[in-house]
């Protein structure tokens, strides 16, 4: 048996579920797709796309959630490519507050949202 797999999407837990949509949506123009919530209220989940891929961010929120996400030495991270003015970019994200990490050596620099998630930037080639 072979299976061909494809990718869909990757999930992160989230605390304050609009406030990360938001940093989302500024940051890096990501748009929500589609949601589903439980009928009882326990959980949000919202979808985030770019447009033009099909692989989407999953924001998971959870009602009985207050304390923020343990998020451990792993060093798991997304990577957006972004078009345009790379330098442009930067200075944005600078400009947000959001910029975490930056190795001007290697060409690339992290941002982290609202969660302490890390996001890695770097231009489209």
């Amino acid at each position: 048996m072979v299976i061909k797999g494809h990718f869909d999407h990757f999930n992160i837990n989230v605390i304050d579920l609009e406030r990360s949509i938001a940093f989302y949506n500024k940051a890096l123009g990501l748009r929500e797709i589609r949601r589903k919530e439980a009928e009882d209220g326990s959980f949000i989940l919202v979808y985030l796309g770019d447009g033009f891929s099909s692989f989407l961010l999953e924001l998971t929120w959870l009602r009985d959630r207050t304390e923020a996400y343990e998020l451990g030495d792993n060093e798991s991270h997304l990577c957006i490519r972004v078009e345009g003015d790379y330098d442009e970019a930067r200075r944005f994200h600078k400009e947000m507050g959001c910029i975490c990490y930056e190795n001007t050596d290697m060409g690339l620099y992290f941002i982290h949202d609202p969660d302490d998630y890390w996001i890695e930037i770097l231009p489209v080639q």
